[in-house]
């Protein structure tokens, strides 16, 4: 049996990168996963291809609107009781900054402060309800290095202000929360292989360039990510809750 088997996870994002490396963790840890996609489930489904039938459920909503997290939670706990939350889902424009346009930097702020910090925030306030009425539960919470470190290309302020905006949430419910046994988990990848990333690099100036930064000369693999949340979902580690979990090959450290 596994670590989790018996306990219900919602992850969000779990149709690519770092979220289906999640849900894939999660459920070989033996987990109901709650699998949130916006519009690709293909990519779900194939994430959690080698999970039983009865171990799995596919929900759709689109974070660009708050309101549709109450919806998605609704549908979540019709299941039974969650036991964990892995908010996962986010957006990063390549566009955006002090030099753009007007509109350019609206929509950057408007669509990534939605689908980045609100959206998640609306789960995260439901998930502390539930867990205060249930003696307990955990979140954890897929920030960046960039809330730490800001963003090399400043057309991505946004983002970088989004992500840190998120992780103080996070650390607000661990500390508000702690003696409720809400566990609450802050992981902050550096350069992880996703599309994400890759399309990232491209702008920087390709992949050779970004990997020569990279104290380990690599990427981090989703799989890592997916691993680390697995074992925090668990709950063993109490005493690291509101703690920032740094995963980027000791490229920055702090």
């Amino acid at each position: 049996m596994g670590s989790l088997t018996g306990r219900r996870v919602l992850v969000t994002g779990a149709s690519k990168g770092i979220g289906a490396a999640i849900a894939r963790a999660v459920a070989r840890e033996g987990a109901h996963v709650i699998a949130h996609y916006g519009a690709d489930r293909a990519g779900a489904e194939a994430a959690l291809a080698d999970a039983p039938p009865e171990r799995k459920t596919f929900l759709a909503a689109d974070q660009i609107e708050p309101g549709a997290m109450d919806g998605l939670w609704r549908a979540a706990v019709a299941g039974g009781r969650i036991d964990a939350v892995v908010l996962n889902a986010a957006i990063m424009l390549w566009e955006g900054g002090v030099e753009d346009e007007d509109a350019a930097w609206d929509e950057a702020w408007d669509r990534q402060w939605r689908v980045n910090v609100l959206s998640p925030a609306r789960l995260m306030r439901h998930a502390v309800r539930h867990y205060r009425a249930q003696g307990g539960g955990v979140l954890v919470t897929i920030s960046s290095w960039a809330a730490q470190r800001g963003v090399t290309n400043p057309a991505m302020i946004a983002y970088a202000a989004t992500k840190a905006a998120v992780k103080a949430a996070a650390q607000t419910i661990a500390r508000g929360y702690a003696r409720d046994n809400i566990l609450s988990y802050v992981v902050a990848p550096g350069v992880v292989r996703t599309r994400m990333s890759e399309d990232f690099a491209a702008l920087q100036g390709g992949e050779d360039k970004v990997t020569a930064t990279l104290a380990m000369g690599e990427w981090v693999p989703p799989a890592d990510i997916g691993e680390l949340v697995a074992f925090l979902v668990t709950g063993r580690a109490r005493h690291l809750t509101g703690a920032t979990l740094d995963v980027n090959g000791a490229s920055y450290v702090r």
